[in-house]
């Protein structure tokens, strides 16, 4: 069986990206069963920077959708992101290098799928879009997965990992944290709650990266964060994202818990030593 990277396939990040969520959108609809299709997001895709690159919005929330045509000073960083899917007899391998492809394949891939579940050719199927925050907490694998390895990298002092912090803080302002118990909750809250659709934003806290190293500082001094990670812009953006909470979601795990879940994975499986 042939295994494809996408340069072999597609001219792009982005064209591979949206071409896998046809592909499902439009077996879930030819299936006919499928009643509900909820497809997990980035709320990089969510930008509050507007489109003419002279600064950010006041809030954030699910009206955001991220400029395609400005350029970051850190869009040229590696975020650490890949994915390999099985389609029609052949593996596709995609390992997204730089900030900015990321960014621009989430949100046209996430701009495609909204357009589903529209009309009567889509067979009455319902679409939710569920854009998450950086991704914190613990997990069963035997690994630190990348986004909590990006969320700890004040105390591992991980470069490469720190480079998508500040690219995430740029891009958005500030940085939305979840844990991932609660993106689980969320997801099986969607497929529950009758007639959900349409898009929302997950976080539970909207902090920036200075913020977070004083968290870390206060709560885990034995990690001796640096200085300069407690001098960065505060900023003045606000979380402006109620849609789902007005549905009845409740968050179960603020900022603190997330920390320490995300220390423990760390310690876990050995990117700590404390």
């Amino acid at each position: 069986m042939p295994v494809l990277t996408i340069y072999e396939q597609f001219k792009n990040t982005s064209e591979a990206a949206v071409s896998a969520i046809k592909s499902i959108a439009e077996c879930c609809i030819k299936s006919g069963s499928v009643k509900r299709l909820i497809y997990t997001a980035s709320v990089c895709a969510a930008s509050p920077l507007k489109d003419d690159g002279s600064g950010y919005k006041d809030s954030i929330d699910e009206t955001c959708w991220t400029p395609l045509n400005l350029s970051l000073a850190s869009s040229n960083g590696f975020f650490k992101a890949s994915c390999t899917f099985y389609y029609l007899k052949t593996i596709y391998e995609i390992t997204i290098a730089k900030n900015s492809d990321y960014t621009v394949s989430k949100t046209l891939a996430e701009k495609e799928v909204l357009g589903y579940g529209s009309s009567e050719k889509d067979g009455g199927m319902k679409v939710v879009t569920l854009a998450c925050g950086i991704v914190g907490g613990d997990t069963v694998l035997s690994y630190t997965p990348g986004s909590v390895a990006a969320f700890i990298s004040q105390v591992t002092h991980n470069a490469r990992s720190y480079r998508s912090v500040k690219y995430a803080e740029e891009l958005l302002g500030k940085l939305p944290i979840v844990h991932i118990n609660d993106v689980c909750e969320a997801h099986i809250f969607c497929m529950e709650k009758p007639s959900i659709s349409g898009r929302f934003l997950i976080a539970s806290a909207f902090v920036s990266a200075a913020q977070l190293a004083g968290c870390y500082q206060l709560h885990y001094p034995e990690f001796n964060v640096k200085a300069e990670k407690l001098d960065g812009a505060k900023g003045d953006i606000k979380w402006g994202s109620t849609k789902l909470i007005e549905k009845g979601f409740e968050y179960k795990c603020d900022l603190k818990m997330i920390i320490d879940d995300s220390i423990r994975c760390a310690r876990r499986t050995g990117d700590l030593q404390h």
